[in-house]
Protein backbone atom coordinates (compact mmCIF):
# COMPACT_ATOMS: atom_id res chain seq x y z
CA UNK A 1 0.00 0.00 0.00
CA UNK A 2 1.38 3.38 -1.03
CA UNK A 3 1.14 5.93 1.82
CA UNK A 4 -0.87 9.05 1.08
CA UNK A 5 1.01 12.32 1.25
CA UNK A 6 -0.23 14.70 3.93
CA UNK A 7 0.76 17.90 5.72
CA UNK A 8 -0.12 19.32 9.12
CA UNK A 9 0.63 22.63 10.81
CA UNK A 10 1.06 23.02 14.56
CA UNK A 11 -0.16 26.52 15.29
CA UNK A 12 1.34 28.07 18.43
CA UNK A 13 0.78 31.17 20.52
CA UNK A 14 2.12 32.58 23.77
CA UNK A 15 -0.43 33.13 26.53
CA UNK A 16 -0.17 34.28 30.17
CA UNK A 17 -0.35 30.64 31.29
CA UNK A 18 2.37 29.57 28.85
CA UNK A 19 2.72 28.11 25.39
CA UNK A 20 -0.59 27.13 23.80
CA UNK A 21 -1.23 24.95 20.78
CA UNK A 22 -4.26 24.89 18.48
CA UNK A 23 -6.09 21.56 18.38
CA UNK A 24 -9.23 20.40 16.65
CA UNK A 25 -11.44 17.51 17.70
CA UNK A 26 -12.49 15.44 14.73
CA UNK A 27 -16.04 14.30 14.22
CA UNK A 28 -16.95 10.72 15.17
CA UNK A 29 -17.01 8.62 12.04
CA UNK A 30 -17.35 4.80 12.05
CA UNK A 31 -14.37 3.06 10.50
CA UNK A 32 -12.11 6.14 10.64
CA UNK A 33 -8.93 5.43 12.66
CA UNK A 34 -8.81 9.15 13.56
CA UNK A 35 -12.46 9.34 14.63
CA UNK A 36 -13.03 11.62 17.62
CA UNK A 37 -9.33 12.38 18.02
CA UNK A 38 -7.90 15.76 18.99
CA UNK A 39 -5.46 16.67 16.21
CA UNK A 40 -3.54 19.52 14.64
CA UNK A 41 -4.96 21.05 11.43
CA UNK A 42 -3.89 18.97 8.47
CA UNK A 43 -4.83 16.69 5.63
CA UNK A 44 -3.90 15.22 2.27
CA UNK A 45 -2.05 17.03 -0.47
CA UNK A 46 -4.38 18.17 -3.23
CA UNK A 47 -3.43 17.79 -6.89
CA UNK A 48 -5.20 21.08 -7.60
CA UNK A 49 -2.64 22.92 -5.47
CA UNK A 50 0.48 21.24 -6.85
CA UNK A 51 2.91 23.47 -8.67
CA UNK A 52 1.29 26.82 -7.89
CA UNK A 53 4.58 28.17 -6.56
CA UNK A 54 3.89 31.67 -7.85
CA UNK A 55 1.41 31.93 -4.98
CA UNK A 56 4.14 31.55 -2.37
CA UNK A 57 6.31 34.03 -0.47
CA UNK A 58 9.38 33.32 1.62
CA UNK A 59 10.32 29.91 0.20
CA UNK A 60 10.82 28.43 -3.26
CA UNK A 61 10.44 24.82 -4.35
CA UNK A 62 14.16 24.17 -4.59
CA UNK A 63 14.75 25.14 -0.96
CA UNK A 64 11.57 23.42 0.22
CA UNK A 65 12.45 20.19 -1.59
CA UNK A 66 15.99 20.22 -0.24
CA UNK A 67 14.64 20.66 3.28
CA UNK A 68 12.36 17.63 2.82
CA UNK A 69 15.04 15.53 1.05
CA UNK A 70 12.94 15.44 -2.12
CA UNK A 71 14.01 15.94 -5.72
CA UNK A 72 11.14 18.34 -6.39
CA UNK A 73 7.63 19.21 -5.28
CA UNK A 74 8.50 19.90 -1.68
CA UNK A 75 6.68 23.22 -1.64
CA UNK A 76 3.42 21.32 -2.23
CA UNK A 77 3.53 20.24 1.43
CA UNK A 78 3.74 23.84 2.64
CA UNK A 79 0.81 24.81 0.41
CA UNK A 80 -1.22 21.87 1.70
CA UNK A 81 -0.48 22.81 5.32
CA UNK A 82 -1.64 26.40 4.69
CA UNK A 83 -4.77 25.20 2.88
CA UNK A 84 -5.74 22.69 5.56
CA UNK A 85 -5.26 25.24 8.34
CA UNK A 86 -7.54 27.71 6.55
CA UNK A 87 -10.11 25.06 5.70
CA UNK A 88 -10.27 23.48 9.16
CA UNK A 89 -9.41 26.34 11.51
CA UNK A 90 -10.07 29.51 9.53
CA UNK A 91 -6.49 30.77 9.91
CA UNK A 92 -4.78 31.84 6.69
CA UNK A 93 -1.02 32.26 6.44
CA UNK A 94 -1.01 34.90 3.71
CA UNK A 95 0.06 38.47 3.00
CA UNK A 96 -1.65 41.24 1.14
CA UNK A 97 -0.23 43.34 -1.71
CA UNK A 98 1.80 45.43 0.76
CA UNK A 99 3.45 42.36 2.24
CA UNK A 100 1.56 42.59 5.55
CA UNK A 101 -0.07 39.53 7.10
CA UNK A 102 -3.69 39.53 6.01
CA UNK A 103 -6.18 40.29 8.82
CA UNK A 104 -9.38 38.36 8.24
CA UNK A 105 -12.61 39.64 9.69
CA UNK A 106 -12.91 38.95 13.40
CA UNK A 107 -16.38 37.59 12.66
CA UNK A 108 -16.19 35.38 9.60
CA UNK A 109 -18.04 36.72 6.61
CA UNK A 110 -20.39 34.51 4.64
CA UNK A 111 -17.90 34.67 1.78
CA UNK A 112 -15.08 33.24 3.90
CA UNK A 113 -17.31 30.49 5.25
CA UNK A 114 -18.34 29.61 1.72
CA UNK A 115 -14.71 29.64 0.60
CA UNK A 116 -13.69 27.22 3.35
CA UNK A 117 -16.58 24.91 2.53
CA UNK A 118 -15.66 25.01 -1.14
CA UNK A 119 -12.11 23.96 -0.27
CA UNK A 120 -13.45 21.08 1.82
CA UNK A 121 -15.69 19.95 -1.06
CA UNK A 122 -12.79 20.20 -3.56
CA UNK A 123 -14.78 22.76 -5.52
CA UNK A 124 -11.88 25.21 -5.46
CA UNK A 125 -8.17 25.32 -4.69
CA UNK A 126 -5.67 27.68 -3.16
CA UNK A 127 -4.99 29.39 -6.47
CA UNK A 128 -8.62 30.53 -6.58
CA UNK A 129 -8.53 31.49 -2.88
CA UNK A 130 -5.48 33.68 -3.44
CA UNK A 131 -7.06 35.28 -6.49
CA UNK A 132 -10.35 35.95 -4.73
CA UNK A 133 -8.72 37.43 -1.59
CA UNK A 134 -5.84 39.12 -3.38
CA UNK A 135 -3.20 37.45 -1.20
CA UNK A 136 0.07 35.52 -1.44
CA UNK A 137 0.71 32.47 0.75
CA UNK A 138 3.22 33.16 3.54
CA UNK A 139 4.77 29.69 3.39
CA UNK A 140 8.06 31.01 4.77
CA UNK A 141 6.34 31.50 8.12
CA UNK A 142 6.01 27.72 8.53
CA UNK A 143 9.06 25.86 9.86
CA UNK A 144 9.51 22.17 9.02
CA UNK A 145 9.23 20.26 12.30
CA UNK A 146 8.86 16.47 11.88
CA UNK A 147 8.19 13.65 9.43
CA UNK A 148 5.96 10.70 10.35
CA UNK A 149 4.87 7.59 8.48
CA UNK A 150 1.92 5.51 9.68
CA UNK A 151 2.90 2.02 10.94
CA UNK A 152 2.71 -0.79 8.41
CA UNK A 153 -0.38 -2.92 8.98
CA UNK A 154 -2.93 -0.15 9.51
CA UNK A 155 -5.76 0.19 6.96
CA UNK A 156 -4.75 3.74 6.01
CA UNK A 157 -1.15 4.89 5.64
CA UNK A 158 -0.12 8.54 5.74
CA UNK A 159 3.27 10.07 4.96
CA UNK A 160 2.91 13.33 6.88
CA UNK A 161 5.16 16.37 7.16
CA UNK A 162 4.53 18.52 10.24
CA UNK A 163 5.21 22.26 10.41
CA UNK A 164 5.17 24.78 13.26
CA UNK A 165 4.18 28.44 13.08
CA UNK A 166 3.01 31.42 15.12
CA UNK A 167 -0.76 31.98 14.96
CA UNK A 168 -1.41 34.70 12.36
CA UNK A 169 -2.01 38.04 14.04
CA UNK A 170 -5.41 39.64 13.57
CA UNK A 171 -7.20 36.36 12.85
CA UNK A 172 -9.59 34.29 14.94
CA UNK A 173 -9.54 30.50 14.73
CA UNK A 174 -12.85 28.68 14.23
CA UNK A 175 -13.45 25.02 13.49
CA UNK A 176 -15.21 24.10 10.26
CA UNK A 177 -18.18 22.24 11.85
CA UNK A 178 -17.78 19.62 9.11
CA UNK A 179 -14.71 17.47 9.71
CA UNK A 180 -14.19 18.93 13.19
CA UNK A 181 -16.60 19.58 16.05
CA UNK A 182 -14.50 21.58 18.50
CA UNK A 183 -11.53 23.95 18.52
CA UNK A 184 -9.15 24.18 21.48
CA UNK A 185 -6.37 26.54 22.45
CA UNK A 186 -4.64 24.42 25.05
CA UNK A 187 -1.25 23.99 26.70
CA UNK A 188 0.59 20.74 25.90
CA UNK A 189 0.36 19.70 29.56
CA UNK A 190 -3.41 20.21 29.58
CA UNK A 191 -3.83 18.23 26.37
CA UNK A 192 -1.79 15.36 27.83
CA UNK A 193 -3.69 15.34 31.13
CA UNK A 194 -5.64 12.06 31.24
CA UNK A 195 -8.35 13.77 33.25
CA UNK A 196 -9.06 15.98 30.23
CA UNK A 197 -10.15 12.91 28.33
CA UNK A 198 -8.82 13.86 24.91
CA UNK A 199 -8.32 11.04 22.45
CA UNK A 200 -4.77 11.48 21.18
CA UNK A 201 -3.15 9.64 18.30
CA UNK A 202 0.34 8.34 18.97
CA UNK A 203 2.00 11.01 16.82
CA UNK A 204 -0.03 13.76 18.52
CA UNK A 205 0.81 12.54 22.01
CA UNK A 206 4.54 12.36 21.32
CA UNK A 207 4.51 15.76 19.63
CA UNK A 208 2.74 17.32 22.63
CA UNK A 209 5.31 15.77 24.98
CA UNK A 210 8.06 17.37 22.93
CA UNK A 211 6.31 20.73 22.82
CA UNK A 212 5.87 20.63 26.60
CA UNK A 213 9.61 21.16 26.93
CA UNK A 214 9.45 24.67 25.39
CA UNK A 215 8.50 27.91 27.10
CA UNK A 216 7.58 29.97 24.02
CA UNK A 217 6.36 29.56 20.48
CA UNK A 218 9.52 31.16 19.11
CA UNK A 219 11.66 28.61 20.96
CA UNK A 220 9.80 25.79 19.19
CA UNK A 221 10.19 27.44 15.80
CA UNK A 222 13.87 28.17 16.37
CA UNK A 223 14.47 24.54 17.35
CA UNK A 224 12.65 23.34 14.22
CA UNK A 225 14.71 25.57 11.94
CA UNK A 226 17.94 24.55 13.68
CA UNK A 227 17.54 20.88 12.74
CA UNK A 228 20.20 19.96 10.21
CA UNK A 229 18.05 17.09 9.01
CA UNK A 230 14.57 15.96 9.98
CA UNK A 231 14.51 12.15 10.32
CA UNK A 232 11.62 9.96 9.26
CA UNK A 233 9.76 8.52 12.24
CA UNK A 234 7.79 5.34 11.61
CA UNK A 235 6.31 3.51 14.61
CA UNK A 236 5.69 -0.23 14.47
CA UNK A 237 2.87 -2.46 15.68
CA UNK A 238 3.54 -5.03 18.37
CA UNK A 239 1.57 -7.35 20.62
CA UNK A 240 1.29 -5.97 24.15
CA UNK A 241 -0.52 -7.36 27.21
CA UNK A 242 -3.74 -5.63 26.12
CA UNK A 243 -3.50 -6.52 22.44
CA UNK A 244 -1.98 -4.76 19.47
CA UNK A 245 -0.03 -1.67 20.45
CA UNK A 246 2.19 0.98 18.88
CA UNK A 247 5.94 0.90 19.52
CA UNK A 248 7.88 4.05 18.73
CA UNK A 249 11.53 4.32 17.66
CA UNK A 250 13.64 3.92 20.78
CA UNK A 251 11.20 1.44 22.30
CA UNK A 252 12.88 -1.71 23.50
CA UNK A 253 11.12 -4.01 21.05
CA UNK A 254 11.25 -1.60 18.08
CA UNK A 255 14.22 -3.07 16.19
CA UNK A 256 13.17 -6.65 16.85
CA UNK A 257 9.66 -6.00 15.52
CA UNK A 258 11.18 -4.58 12.34
CA UNK A 259 13.25 -7.72 11.85
CA UNK A 260 10.57 -10.29 12.69
CA UNK A 261 7.46 -8.56 11.36
CA UNK A 262 8.28 -6.23 8.45
CA UNK A 263 4.70 -6.42 7.15
CA UNK A 264 3.17 -5.00 10.34
CA UNK A 265 0.96 -7.93 11.38
CA UNK A 266 1.46 -6.86 14.99
CA UNK A 267 2.36 -10.35 16.20
CA UNK A 268 5.73 -9.70 17.88
CA UNK A 269 5.55 -9.43 21.65
CA UNK A 270 6.53 -6.13 23.25
CA UNK A 271 7.50 -7.98 26.43
CA UNK A 272 10.06 -10.68 27.16
CA UNK A 273 7.87 -13.36 28.70
CA UNK A 274 9.80 -15.91 30.80
CA UNK A 275 9.95 -19.39 29.34
CA UNK A 276 8.44 -18.50 25.96
CA UNK A 277 10.55 -19.51 22.94
CA UNK A 278 11.01 -16.70 20.42
CA UNK A 279 12.53 -17.49 17.05
CA UNK A 280 14.77 -14.62 15.99
CA UNK A 281 15.78 -16.41 12.78
CA UNK A 282 15.73 -20.02 11.57
CA UNK A 283 19.12 -20.39 13.31
CA UNK A 284 18.38 -18.67 16.64
CA UNK A 285 15.75 -19.17 19.33
CA UNK A 286 15.63 -17.12 22.56
CA UNK A 287 14.21 -18.13 25.93
CA UNK A 288 14.19 -15.60 28.77
CA UNK A 289 14.70 -16.63 32.40
CA UNK A 290 12.19 -15.65 35.14
CA UNK A 291 14.78 -13.55 37.00
CA UNK A 292 13.78 -10.02 36.06
CA UNK A 293 15.07 -7.42 38.51
CA UNK A 294 16.71 -4.04 38.84
CA UNK A 295 20.01 -5.64 37.82
CA UNK A 296 18.80 -8.06 35.14
CA UNK A 297 16.09 -6.01 33.47
CA UNK A 298 13.40 -8.30 32.04
CA UNK A 299 15.54 -11.38 32.75
CA UNK A 300 18.55 -13.24 31.39
CA UNK A 301 18.33 -14.44 27.78
CA UNK A 302 19.36 -17.95 26.78
CA UNK A 303 19.90 -18.63 23.07
CA UNK A 304 19.67 -21.85 21.08
CA UNK A 305 21.88 -21.66 17.98
CA UNK A 306 21.98 -24.28 15.24
CA UNK A 307 21.12 -25.47 11.73
CA UNK A 308 17.41 -25.20 10.89
CA UNK A 309 15.88 -28.65 11.11
CA UNK A 310 19.14 -30.11 12.40
CA UNK A 311 19.93 -32.07 15.54
CA UNK A 312 23.06 -30.27 16.70
CA UNK A 313 22.28 -27.18 18.79
CA UNK A 314 24.35 -25.02 21.08
CA UNK A 315 22.77 -23.37 24.12
CA UNK A 316 24.33 -20.05 25.06
CA UNK A 317 23.99 -18.71 28.63
CA UNK A 318 21.72 -21.22 30.33
CA UNK A 319 21.07 -18.61 33.02
CA UNK A 320 20.25 -18.89 36.73
CA UNK A 321 19.86 -22.19 38.59
CA UNK A 322 16.07 -22.25 38.52
CA UNK A 323 14.19 -25.53 38.07
CA UNK A 324 11.32 -24.00 36.11
CA UNK A 325 13.75 -22.25 33.79
CA UNK A 326 15.76 -25.42 33.23
CA UNK A 327 12.59 -27.31 32.33
CA UNK A 328 11.54 -24.51 29.99
CA UNK A 329 14.89 -24.71 28.22
CA UNK A 330 14.68 -28.47 27.83
CA UNK A 331 11.15 -28.16 26.45
CA UNK A 332 12.18 -25.41 24.01
CA UNK A 333 15.27 -27.18 22.65
CA UNK A 334 14.88 -27.38 18.84
CA UNK A 335 16.97 -30.55 18.75
CA UNK A 336 19.78 -32.32 20.55
CA UNK A 337 21.86 -29.91 22.68
CA UNK A 338 25.50 -30.69 21.96
CA UNK A 339 27.28 -27.65 23.41
CA UNK A 340 26.70 -25.47 26.45
CA UNK A 341 28.32 -22.07 25.91
CA UNK A 342 28.82 -19.31 28.46
CA UNK A 343 29.57 -15.61 27.93
CA UNK A 344 30.76 -15.18 31.54
CA UNK A 345 30.17 -16.65 34.97
CA UNK A 346 28.12 -14.07 36.83
CA UNK A 347 25.36 -15.80 38.74
CA UNK A 348 22.55 -14.82 36.42
CA UNK A 349 24.26 -16.34 33.36
CA UNK A 350 25.95 -19.68 34.06
CA UNK A 351 24.66 -21.61 37.13
CA UNK A 352 21.97 -23.52 35.17
CA UNK A 353 24.70 -25.06 33.05
CA UNK A 354 25.22 -27.80 35.65
CA UNK A 355 21.60 -28.99 35.43
CA UNK A 356 21.60 -28.75 31.62
CA UNK A 357 24.82 -30.75 31.42
CA UNK A 358 23.35 -33.43 33.64
CA UNK A 359 20.21 -33.58 31.49
CA UNK A 360 21.85 -33.50 28.05
CA UNK A 361 25.40 -34.72 28.53
CA UNK A 362 26.64 -31.76 26.50
CA UNK A 363 30.16 -30.45 27.18
CA UNK A 364 30.68 -26.87 28.39
CA UNK A 365 32.60 -24.06 26.72
CA UNK A 366 33.81 -20.78 28.18
CA UNK A 367 36.44 -19.29 30.49
CA UNK A 368 37.12 -18.99 34.22
CA UNK A 369 37.23 -15.53 35.79
CA UNK A 370 40.48 -14.19 37.24
CA UNK A 371 38.76 -13.19 40.50
CA UNK A 372 36.07 -15.22 42.33
CA UNK A 373 33.98 -12.31 43.66
CA UNK A 374 30.39 -12.37 42.31
CA UNK A 375 31.24 -15.42 40.19
CA UNK A 376 29.68 -18.84 39.70
CA UNK A 377 32.79 -20.62 40.97
CA UNK A 378 31.26 -24.02 40.21
CA UNK A 379 31.60 -23.48 36.48
CA UNK A 380 34.68 -25.25 35.10
CA UNK A 381 34.56 -25.45 31.30
CA UNK A 382 35.35 -28.67 29.50
CA UNK A 383 36.76 -26.51 26.71
CA UNK A 384 38.44 -23.15 27.31
CA UNK A 385 37.78 -20.69 24.51
CA UNK A 386 40.35 -18.20 23.29
CA UNK A 387 39.75 -15.06 21.29
CA UNK A 388 39.03 -15.97 17.67
CA UNK A 389 38.17 -19.63 18.28
CA UNK A 390 35.57 -20.87 15.80
CA UNK A 391 32.74 -23.29 16.52
CA UNK A 392 31.20 -24.86 13.43
CA UNK A 393 27.65 -25.88 14.35
CA UNK A 394 26.80 -27.25 10.92
CA UNK A 395 26.45 -25.97 7.40
CA UNK A 396 25.79 -22.23 7.44
CA UNK A 397 26.13 -21.78 11.21
CA UNK A 398 29.52 -20.49 12.37
CA UNK A 399 30.18 -19.01 15.81
CA UNK A 400 33.37 -17.09 16.51
CA UNK A 401 34.42 -16.32 20.07
CA UNK A 402 35.40 -12.71 20.78
CA UNK A 403 37.16 -12.18 24.10
CA UNK A 404 35.71 -8.95 25.54
CA UNK A 405 36.96 -8.52 29.12
CA UNK A 406 36.00 -5.49 31.19
CA UNK A 407 32.63 -6.28 32.70
CA UNK A 408 34.22 -9.58 33.69
CA UNK A 409 37.72 -10.82 32.99
CA UNK A 410 36.40 -13.99 31.34
CA UNK A 411 33.72 -12.32 29.23
CA UNK A 412 33.16 -13.63 25.73
CA UNK A 413 30.89 -12.43 22.97
CA UNK A 414 29.94 -14.83 20.17
CA UNK A 415 29.60 -13.76 16.55
CA UNK A 416 27.16 -15.68 14.34
CA UNK A 417 29.02 -14.88 11.17
CA UNK A 418 26.28 -15.77 8.70
CA UNK A 419 23.90 -13.22 10.24
CA UNK A 420 26.47 -10.67 11.44
CA UNK A 421 24.76 -11.12 14.79
CA UNK A 422 26.78 -10.69 17.97
CA UNK A 423 25.62 -12.33 21.19
CA UNK A 424 26.86 -9.76 23.69
CA UNK A 425 26.15 -11.27 27.11
CA UNK A 426 26.66 -8.34 29.46
CA UNK A 427 29.22 -6.53 27.32
CA UNK A 428 26.34 -4.49 25.93
CA UNK A 429 22.81 -4.66 27.27
CA UNK A 430 19.59 -2.90 26.46
CA UNK A 431 18.23 -0.02 28.51
CA UNK A 432 21.27 0.70 30.68
CA UNK A 433 25.03 0.54 30.87
CA UNK A 434 26.65 -2.45 32.52
CA UNK A 435 28.29 -2.40 35.92
CA UNK A 436 32.10 -2.54 35.98
CA UNK A 437 33.04 -4.04 39.32
CA UNK A 438 36.74 -4.23 40.29
CA UNK A 439 38.79 -6.26 40.84
CA UNK A 440 37.46 -8.60 38.15
CA UNK A 441 35.95 -5.70 36.23
CA UNK A 442 38.26 -3.12 34.67
CA UNK A 443 37.08 0.13 33.06
CA UNK A 444 40.11 0.67 30.82
CA UNK A 445 39.92 -2.90 29.57
CA UNK A 446 36.17 -2.58 29.07
CA UNK A 447 36.55 0.51 26.88
CA UNK A 448 39.24 -1.24 24.84
CA UNK A 449 36.95 -4.23 24.35
CA UNK A 450 34.16 -1.94 23.19
CA UNK A 451 36.45 -0.30 20.64
CA UNK A 452 37.33 -3.75 19.26
CA UNK A 453 33.72 -4.23 18.22
CA UNK A 454 33.96 -1.28 15.85
CA UNK A 455 36.28 -3.39 13.68
CA UNK A 456 33.76 -6.24 13.38
CA UNK A 457 31.25 -6.48 10.52
CA UNK A 458 28.04 -6.34 12.57
CA UNK A 459 24.36 -5.77 11.83
CA UNK A 460 22.65 -6.98 15.01
CA UNK A 461 23.27 -7.40 18.73
CA UNK A 462 21.59 -10.13 20.78
CA UNK A 463 22.11 -8.99 24.40
CA UNK A 464 22.00 -11.03 27.58
CA UNK A 465 19.20 -8.76 28.75
CA UNK A 466 16.67 -7.22 26.37
CA UNK A 467 15.50 -7.45 22.78
CA UNK A 468 17.52 -7.53 19.56
CA UNK A 469 19.39 -4.27 18.91
CA UNK A 470 20.16 -2.83 15.48
CA UNK A 471 22.79 -0.29 14.39
CA UNK A 472 25.42 -1.96 16.59
CA UNK A 473 28.33 0.36 15.81
CA UNK A 474 26.22 3.38 16.75
CA UNK A 475 25.32 1.66 20.02
CA UNK A 476 28.99 0.96 20.73
CA UNK A 477 29.99 4.56 20.01
CA UNK A 478 27.23 5.89 22.25
CA UNK A 479 28.28 3.54 25.04
CA UNK A 480 31.90 4.66 24.78
CA UNK A 481 30.82 8.31 24.74
CA UNK A 482 28.64 7.75 27.80
CA UNK A 483 31.45 6.11 29.72
CA UNK A 484 33.92 8.83 28.82
CA UNK A 485 31.36 11.46 29.74
CA UNK A 486 30.91 9.85 33.14
CA UNK A 487 34.67 9.66 33.52
CA UNK A 488 34.93 13.38 32.83
CA UNK A 489 32.41 13.98 35.61
CA UNK A 490 34.48 11.82 37.96
CA UNK A 491 37.63 13.78 37.21
CA UNK A 492 35.82 17.12 37.56
CA UNK A 493 34.35 16.02 40.89
CA UNK A 494 37.77 15.08 42.24
CA UNK A 495 39.20 18.37 41.01
CA UNK A 496 36.45 20.46 42.60
CA UNK A 497 35.66 18.44 45.75
CA UNK A 498 38.88 16.60 46.51
CA UNK A 499 40.24 15.39 48.68
CA UNK A 500 36.98 13.45 48.93
CA UNK A 501 35.96 9.90 49.72
CA UNK A 502 33.90 7.69 47.42
CA UNK A 503 30.59 8.53 49.12
CA UNK A 504 31.07 12.25 48.55
CA UNK A 505 32.10 11.73 44.93
CA UNK A 506 29.20 9.34 44.33
CA UNK A 507 26.67 11.99 45.38
CA UNK A 508 28.11 14.40 42.80
CA UNK A 509 28.94 12.12 39.89
CA UNK A 510 25.73 10.07 40.07
CA UNK A 511 23.36 12.85 41.10
CA UNK A 512 21.27 11.93 38.03
CA UNK A 513 20.91 8.31 39.18
CA UNK A 514 18.11 7.17 41.51
CA UNK A 515 19.42 6.55 45.03
CA UNK A 516 18.33 2.87 45.08
CA UNK A 517 20.95 2.34 42.33
CA UNK A 518 23.76 4.13 44.14
CA UNK A 519 25.18 0.97 45.68
CA UNK A 520 25.58 -0.45 42.17
CA UNK A 521 26.83 2.86 40.77
CA UNK A 522 29.53 2.90 43.44
CA UNK A 523 31.20 -0.07 41.75
CA UNK A 524 31.45 1.73 38.41
CA UNK A 525 32.61 4.92 40.15
CA UNK A 526 35.42 2.91 41.71
CA UNK A 527 36.30 1.46 38.30
CA UNK A 528 36.54 4.98 36.83
CA UNK A 529 38.71 6.13 39.74
CA UNK A 530 41.06 3.18 39.32
CA UNK A 531 41.38 3.89 35.59
CA UNK A 532 42.16 7.56 36.24
CA UNK A 533 44.61 6.54 38.95
CA UNK A 534 46.44 4.17 36.62
CA UNK A 535 46.65 6.99 34.07
CA UNK A 536 48.12 9.34 36.67
CA UNK A 537 45.17 11.75 36.66
CA UNK A 538 44.09 11.16 40.30
CA UNK A 539 45.48 9.49 43.42
CA UNK A 540 44.15 8.21 46.74
CA UNK A 541 45.67 9.13 50.09
CA UNK A 542 46.06 6.78 53.06
CA UNK A 543 42.57 7.65 54.27
CA UNK A 544 40.98 6.56 51.00
CA UNK A 545 40.25 10.11 49.88
CA UNK A 546 40.77 10.99 46.24
CA UNK A 547 42.60 14.05 44.94
CA UNK A 548 44.36 15.21 41.80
Amino acid sequence: MVPRKAASVIVLRDAPRGLEVLMLRRADRPGDQNSGAAVFPGGLLDKADAGHYELCRGLDDAAASARLDLAAGGLDYWIAAVRECFEEAGLLFATDASGAMVALDAQESDALVALRHALHANETGMAQVCAQLGVTLAVGDLAYYSHWLTPAGLPKLFDTRFFVAHAPAGQTARHDATETVELLWITPAEALDKARGLKLLNVTELTLKHLAGFATAQAVIDAARAQARVPLIRPRLGQGPGGRTVVNPGGWAYAEIGRLDPDGRGTVSTELAPGVPVWLSPRVCRVTAPNGSMMTGPGTNAYFIGVPGGDDWALLDAGPDDDAHVQALLAAAPGRVTRLLVTHTHKDHSPAVAALKAATGAPTWGRVAAHPEWQDTGFQPDHVLADGDVLALGEGVTLRAVHTPGHASNHLCYLLEEEKLLFTGDHLMQGSTVVINPPDGDMAVYLASLRRLLDLDLEWLAPGHGFLIDQPHEVVRKTIAHRLGREAKVLAAVQSHGPADEAALLAVVYADTPKPLHAVALRSLRAHLFKLRDEGAVRADEGGRWRV
